[in-house]
This record gives C-alpha cells, structure tokens and sequence, in this order.
C-alpha cells in the first residue's frame, strides 16, 4: 500500500447520553445563565406532560401560586398558572384547551396576573385574561392594577341599610335587596335561572353592571348579551369562559370580573355583579385541584374547593367608608335539583339570602319560577315597611295553606264553607300567581305591591255578582 494513501479507520462510535442526561446537562446550562444577570430571562424546562398539567424543573426558588408562566414550544408561546409547588418542581395548569408543551420546552415566569381595567371597558366583552373577544379595538389599560385582595375589613366596611328596586315584582314583593347585598339563585339546570339573573341584571338602580358567564354553552352568549342584557349593555363588562375552555379559563373568569367590580366600587360606583354560575366555577377549582395530586373530601370536592369560594364571594358587598359597593347576584346550579349538595350548602351559608327557583312551577308555565315560601331575603326586613312586612306575611300564609292542601283538592275533599281561612287562599292564591308572572319582555314594576293590589281589585270586580 503507497505511503500517501490515507488509511481507512473505523468510524468511532459518539456516546450519546441517555434523554435523562440530556435534560440534566440543560438544566444545569440553564440554571447558570439564569442566575446571570441581564443574560436570559429566569425560567424552566418542562419535564412532564399531561392532558390537563405540566410539570415544569427549575422554577421552584423563585415561583409562587397564581403566577402565570409563559411556555414556548413548537406550537408557539402559551400561557399557564402555577397550581403547585414542590422542591424540585412546579405543576402548570395551562390556559390553552389543552396543554400542548412538549419534554425540554423552555419556561418563563411572568408574575401575577395584572387586570388594570378602565372605564371604556364597559359595553365589551372580554375573556378571563382581559383580552377582548367582541372583534372590537383593543382595550385601554387603567394606570392601576387591581389586586385580588382588596375585601375592606369587617369593621371598616359601610352598613348595608338602602333597598333598591329590580323591577321582578316576585322578587321585590318577597325577597327585596339592598345595595351591597349577596343573593343567591338556586336552581336546576333548564328552569330559567339565566333568564331571571338577565332581568335583574337590567336594573336601573346601578352605575356598572359586571356580568361572569362561567361554563356557558358558547352558542348563547351572543344571545345573551345582545337581546337578553340588550340596552344595558352600554353600562356592562361581560367576562366570558364558555364551556369548552380550559378548566383555568373557568377558575379564573369570576376572579377577573371580581377585581373589574372592585375597580368600580372604589371610583364610588354601585355595582352589580352577576355571576353565572358559581358551580361551574366549583367544578374548575375540582378539576384543577385533583389534577395536581389533592384528594376529594365530599361528593368529589377536595378541601380547597370550600376554601376558594369564601374567599371569592366575601370580596363582594358594601365598600369602605365613602367607596360604592358590590350587589352580587349569584348563580348555584344544583346538581339533579338537590339543594343540599356541598357547593349550594356551602354557598347558601355565605350569602345573605337565596332564591329557589322550582322545577315544577316552571312546569306550569308560571314565570319566574320562584318558589316564594323557599325563598329567603335576610336584609328583607331593611327594605320592608311595617305594612309591607305584614302584608308578605299574610300572603306566605296563605300561599303555604294553598300548597299544603293541593292533593286533598285534587281528591276532591275540599268542600267551601268549612274554613274560612283556606276558602281565602283558594280564591286569591291563583289570582295572586297570575300578578306575579313575569316576562323579559313586560314591563320592570316600579311599585310592585300597588300592581299586585290592583290587579286583585281588578279580578274581583270581573267576578259576577260583586
């Protein structure tokens, strides 16, 4: 063989590292860069995936629940909270619909969620990060951030004391409000709960209207919005998580429309937040929390379902001392129409009333559908007169004498004559349930115990022989 030929060698065999020694190797050429200053942005890398969470190695010194990251991968970059923290890892809950991150991505922490909300938000509609998703311009950001923890405290918040009218002559007759009041509705799925919380929704009493429609189907929220809430818009903030979002886009929605009403409360304003429903917002925090590994204590619920919800509702109501206030009306889906599951008996315990709203009322086509004997306003006595107050008495009397003898009249036992009392609620108690029907498209009632006095007067004069 010729001395200048080259000789021919094996190809020598590169090690290749095992995809753990990979990922080791990164993080440590990640963690030094990091720590420099002014070099790269402190972040992480992911190290699991799941369809709901990742986990994410490096971020653990510095992270704390709630901040939001920002995650790029071949899909682009995407945002997520952090739900969990532990030595040597955080878990990510994505805001996408799904978490489409992939082993290695690169994480970069952001820090809280910032809400700066300013006046011409109202008449928009925007998501639970504050993007706007009305196909209008894009939002002005207020030179303040509103913060998550700004309940006055016990003593330093006004006295609720002033009622206000919301044009439903059910609900103004037997479980009026006051402003800085948190009422509840109560009801099955399909009864008309969405359809009252839109009445009362269009209230003239209030400045700003802040509406948080959680888990809606996505088809009905244009509905709703644009012929249901209809004029009021003009005075509303719609925040929206529709059904088929991420668990944290429904987690987050009620806390985003809750800073905006704060925001508003604390310019002096009366405002009104309706939140639809806070169950649906119980079922995000479960879906989350089991996600990161917590055990459910009742009906699947973990424990921090029922810590979240005070935290949440408590942050409404009257204002500090020369600040508005937050009426919030609250929506509670009960699960099979059972008013005791944890999330309505929770919720029932926070706020200062309820209404229940009963299937089969609605199934004879009365309405609103509100039960008025199940029904409870604890500020009622606030609002009332003394003639009022004994007046709704009387009328639950009688509507409880009417309901408890339904069968034996269906029987055919009742016979008139017998008990004067029972031949009065027979006479009047119909009568009473036609006054108090009520659509979206009547009317509001400014002066609801006149309307119910003379269409009374009304029928009775119609009665031959009178």
């Amino acid at each position: 063989m010729s001395s200048n030929q080259p000789s021919i060698r094996a190809p020598e065999r590169q090690f290749q590292p095992a995809p753990e020694d990979r990922l080791a190797a990164l993080e440590r050429i990640w963690r030094r860069f990091s720590n420099a200053d002014g070099l790269v942005k402190r972040g992480g890398l992911v190290t699991e995936v799941t369809p709901t969470h990742y986990k994410v190695r490096g971020l653990s010194d510095f992270a704390r629940l709630g901040d939001i990251v920002e995650q790029r991968g071949q899909a682009g970059a995407r945002r997520g909270e952090i739900v969990k923290i532990s030595r040597d890892e955080v878990v990510v809950a994505p805001f996408e619909r799904s978490a489409d991150a992939g082993i290695g991505d690169a994480v970069f922490r952001r820090g809280p969620l910032a809400v700066q909300p300013h006046g011409s938000w109202r008449g928009r509609a925007i998501d639970a990060l504050t993007r706007a998703i009305d196909g209008g311009s894009p939002l002005t950001r207020g030179d303040d951030i509103a913060g998550s923890a700004t309940t006055p405290g016990a003593m330093a918040r006004q006295r609720v004391g002033t009622a206000f009218m919301t044009g439903v002559k059910v609900i103004d007759i037997f479980t009026p409000l006051c402003f800085g009041q948190r009422m509840g509705v109560f009801a099955g799925s399909g009864v008309g709960k969405s359809t009252l919380l839109a009445m009362l929704a269009g209230a003239d009493a209030f400045d700003t209207v802040v509406v948080a429609l959680i888990g809606e189907r996505g088809r009905e929220v244009r509905e709703f919005l644009e012929d249901t809430i209809g004029d009021s818009m003009a005075k509303t903030v719609a925040v929206v998580a529709t059904s088929d979002e991420s668990a944290m886009m429904r987690r987050r929605a009620p806390d985003t429309a809750m800073r905006i009403a704060e925001h508003f409360r604390d310019q002096g304003h009366r405002v009104l937040l309706v939140l639809d429903s806070i169950t649906r917002f119980a079922h995000a925090l479960r879906e989350v929390a089991t996600g990161t590994g917590e055990p459910p204590v009742a009906r699947g619920y973990p424990a921090s379902v029922f810590t979240e919800l005070p935290k949440l509702l408590e942050r409404a109501g009257p204002g500090a001392e020369g600040k508005g206030s937050i009426t919030a009306i609250i929506s509670v889906l009960v699960d099979g129409d059972d008013h005791n599951d944890p999330v309505a008996d929770s919720v029932r315990g926070i706020l200062d009333g309820h209404v229940v709203l009963d299937r089969a009322i609605a199934e004879q086509g009365r309405y609103p559908p509100v039960n008025p004997l199940s029904s409870i306003s604890r500020l009622a006595g606030k609002a009332w007169s003394a003639e009022q107050r004994a007046l709704v008495a009387r009328l639950k009397s009688m509507i409880s004498r009417f309901e408890d003898t339904r069968d034996i009249r269906l029987l055919g036992a009742y016979q008139g004559g017998v008990d004067a009392e029972l031949d009065m609620a027979v006479r009047q108690v119909p009568l009473i349930y036609e006054a108090l029907t009520q659509s979206p498209r009547d009317r509001p009632s400014a002066d609801p115990f006149s309307d119910l006095a003379r269409h009374l007067k009304g029928k009775q004069n119609a009665e031959p022989g009178d």
